[in-house]
């Protein structure tokens, strides 16, 4: 499977084992770092089950558990990067679904070195360019050590 392949079927490629950005796979679904980290520590929590639209969607049991895996990947990626960037703000949250069909929820970090007159903004306000498309901010093996991080949080909390 190409690289390109994955990115046009995360769920079912997470399933395979074949989605690069799959951190872990949790009751609810995969904890994915974003593909893009213009902010350091981006992550997705991916449904498993891509017929999922919504959160409603799911029975509340199910809806449960992925608000709890949510929470505990939000945690993890506050604790990481709270840790390797003293700059560290705060995290945001989304779930908006008006790109990608399938359930999943954005987890975006916040630090005090973003531009003034976007630090306190939705991320989507970010019109760089580079941000969304170019390759300065793509997820590469220079963010190795912030998906260990991350992981290692999640690890963590997912013991306790």
């Amino acid at each position: 499977m190409t690289e390109i392949d994955w990115r046009h079927d995360r769920i079912g490629s997470a399933h395979r084992g074949q989605n690069p950005t799959v951190l872990r796979r949790l009751d609810s679904g995969f904890a994915a770092i974003g593909d893009r980290q213009f902010l350091p520590g981006y992550t997705v929590l991916l449904t498993d089950d891509p017929t999922v639209t919504r959160l409603s969607d799911l029975p509340p049991a199910r809806r449960l558990a992925y608000l709890t895996d949510l929470e505990r990947l939000a945690e993890a990626v506050e604790r990481a990067c709270a840790r390797l960037d003293p700059a560290f703000r705060r995290v945001n949250i989304e779930i908006l679904g008006n790109t990608d069909p399938y359930l999943h929820a954005h987890i975006w970090p916040r630090y005090d070195w973003e531009p003034a007159d976007l630090v306190r903004m939705p991320v989507w306000l970010y019109a760089d360019e580079e941000c969304w498309r170019g390759e300065r901010h793509a997820l590469a093996p220079r963010h190795d050590a912030l998906r260990e991080a991350i992981t290692a949080e999640l690890d963590g909390l997912l013991k306790a």
